[in-house]
């Protein structure tokens, strides 16, 4: 890449943060600013407070391009779900809105995406050869499928069936939090049937599980018996703002790549330069 530097920001339920990326690096550049998302949660409250992190970077980030994260599924610059957030999102302009209120290029794309592609350049299936799933762990569950280093977007595998229901309310991090479950006990009941459920479906050579409660995954992981590796993020939450940076740049740089506005479509993910 012709840029090195890039501003990366994730929209979540409770917090939005920004940071400058290193993209030689795939790193931090600067220290991290977190706000408080606004509630309601809706496109022009979150919009009017990524404004705040783009200002607050301003002099780092001078005319560059922004990368946002959003948790809901991208296509042609329009968020079609909504996760954790208002439901005012569904169908809305996204892209629109965030461009026009900062003044300046952005890419919109789906928070899990932006964290499977720091993981496939800088992270845990860094030059990885076949199929990767990576999933994270938090208020829901976030899902990224690559293969051979193509993104396929939109992909929401942590709403398949579980139990007859849906997967996401029974084996998120959330839920231990909520249900006071041990590590052994949500590993066990929750994130096993879930994760050979995930495995039986995609049938993928590699799995890495992000999200904050990936830090400690030495309590969970190993008790889990798959037929694929299963291996925890090495970028962790910082997955989501330097995968953001990353395809912000690509967008600016290669705009041919790119084959749905802002949203990157089964694109190559390879670092240049």
């Amino acid at each position: 890449m012709k840029t090195r530097y890039a501003l990366g920001i994730d929209i979540g339920g409770s917090g939005i943060k920004g940071a400058i990326v290193d993209l030689k690096k795939g790193g931090f550049a600067t220290d991290r600013l977190r706000i408080v998302t606004p509630q309601p949660a809706t496109p022009a409250a979150v919009a009017a407070v990524v404004k705040q992190i783009a200002d607050h970077f301003a002099k780092e980030l001078g005319d560059g391009p922004v990368g946002i994260t959003v948790p809901a599924a991208v296509t042609h610059g329009y968020t079609r779900t909504a996760a954790n957030i208002d439901p005012t999102w569904v169908d809305a302009p996204a892209e629109t809105i965030f461009r026009e209120t900062l003044g300046r290029p952005i890419t919109l794309v789906n928070d899990a995406d932006a964290a499977g592609i720091a993981e496939v350049l800088w992270g845990a299936a860094k030059d990885h050869p076949g199929l990767v799933i990576v999933t994270t762990l938090g208020t829901g569950i976030g899902t990224a499928m690559i293969y051979k280093g193509t993104l396929i977007p939109n992909i929401e595998l942590g709403h398949i069936e579980m139990f007859g229901a849906d997967a996401e309310p029974q084996a998120a991090a959330s839920v231990k939090d909520r249900e006071g479950l041990s590590y052994e006990e949500w590993a066990t009941t929750r994130l096993q049937p879930y994760y050979e459920r995930l495995e039986f479906y995609t049938w993928p050579d590699l799995i890495v599980v992000g999200g904050g409660v990936s830090k400690e995954s030495e309590k969970f992981l190993p008790l889990l018996k798959l037929k694929t590796p299963i291996v925890p993020a090495k970028l962790r939450n910082a997955a989501g703002i330097v995968g953001a940076a990353w395809l912000a740049v690509d967008a600016l740089e290669n705009p041919d790549t790119l084959k749905d506005g802002a949203n990157p479509s089964k694109k190559k993910l390879k670092k240049k330069g």
